[in-house]
């Protein structure tokens, strides 16, 4: 699964998907806007809300639930990158949040 950065997800996600799996508690914290939530342990019970056509960026506190999800994504046949250093970098940088 590749890691890209917090520069190229938010360069790419007006047009890929933005999947957030941190938990609910996680989320007061902030979310990437137009992101798409589904914590990690409902992803299997929720894969119809992702567009199979649309590359999907996995995110998640730090990157490494969102490494996992995007391994598992590429394996149900989805394209799916993981974005390094979480929500905890894309913060730090000052990036939009919701």
């Amino acid at each position: 699964m590749p890691e890209i950065s917090i520069t190229d997800t938010e360069r790419r996600r007006a047009t890929d998907q933005i999947l957030d799996v941190r938990e609910d508690f996680e989320i007061t914290e902030g979310m990437i806007p137009g992101a798409i939530h589904i914590p990690m342990g409902e992803l299997g019970a929720r894969l119809e809300e992702l567009d199979r056509n649309r590359p999907v960026i996995v995110i998640c506190r730090s990157g490494n639930r969102s490494a996992r999800v995007a391994d598992a994504l590429t394996g149900a046949g989805y394209t799916a990158d993981t974005m390094g250093g979480g929500m905890i970098a894309w913060q730090r940088a000052g990036l939009p949040v919701t």
